[in-house]
């Protein structure tokens, strides 16, 4: 079946797909480590390609930016097309001062102020989980590479720009414990676990609020090549 956001019938997609939030990051991974990669859909450009990587089948598909945007296709791909599991493949901002540009986070859980668990499931924790055997698979995808990564508190957040009297990134940090921010793992995170299915989340640092750093949109776009392996070696190892 297709969905007014996805135009890929239920067959086009994996079991396992990879999610960044830009679709142009989707389509870099697709040309870049997919052999026989095509084009299932591209409803408001939310580019989506499946292919083979080492002979396993697998899909990767942005998400947009945001709860919402997250929330709609993740949902739809867990409970209209049968995925198993979802890896997100994103970018945060660093909270703390020992995190760097183009560090990966492995996400430990989430926690958020947002209202999306509870609107859309009746869920009123605060606080979401990856799977953990998913995240296990992550960790040992990454040793066999020696890619390091940085295990961690999210902070998963609406909010991109905050006025200056509302409390910001010191608090979350030191509140909440949370290293990093991004906006869309609290969702994904909550809507796997509402369908009995798995996610996981892996951040690549692209600018830091502590050190005022930051990478360009295209840097963004083809330059997590280490996240993106990670993820790939451990999706072809999914049952």
């Amino acid at each position: 079946m297709t969905t007014p956001h996805n135009e890929a019938k239920r067959e086009d997609i994996a079991k396992v797909v990879l999610m960044p939030g830009d679709p142009l990051r989707a389509r870099y991974i697709a040309q870049t480590y997919l052999q026989d990669a095509v084009l299932c859909s591209q409803v408001r450009n939310m580019l989506c390609y499946s292919g083979t990587y080492k002979g396993k089948r697998v899909t990767v598909m942005g998400s947009g930016m945001g709860m919402p945007s997250i929330g709609i296709y993740s949902y739809e791909l867990f409970h209209f097309y049968d995925v198993d599991a979802i890896i997100r493949i994103g970018s945060c901002g660093a909270y703390a001062p020992e995190l760097n540009l183009y560090d990966i986070v492995l996400t430990e859980d989430c926690w958020s102020e947002s209202s999306f668990a509870r609107c859309q499931g009746g869920d009123m924790a605060d606080i979401q989980h990856p799977d953990p055997l998913l995240n296990e698979m992550l960790q040992k995808s990454a040793d066999a590479q020696s890619i390091p990564l940085i295990k961690g508190r999210v902070h998963s957040s609406d909010v991109f720009y905050y006025e200056d009297h509302v409390d910001q990134f010191p608090q979350f940090y030191k509140q909440h414990g949370c290293i990093c921010v991004d906006m869309e793992s609290f969702a994904l995170f909550h809507n796997a676990r509402m369908a009995d299915k798995k996610a996981a989340c892996l951040l690549s640092v692209s600018d830091s609020l502590v050190k005022e750093s930051a990478i360009s949109p295209k840097e963004r776009e083809t330059s997590f090549d280490q996240m993106m392996l990670v993820a790939l070696e451990a999706a072809v190892r999914i049952v």
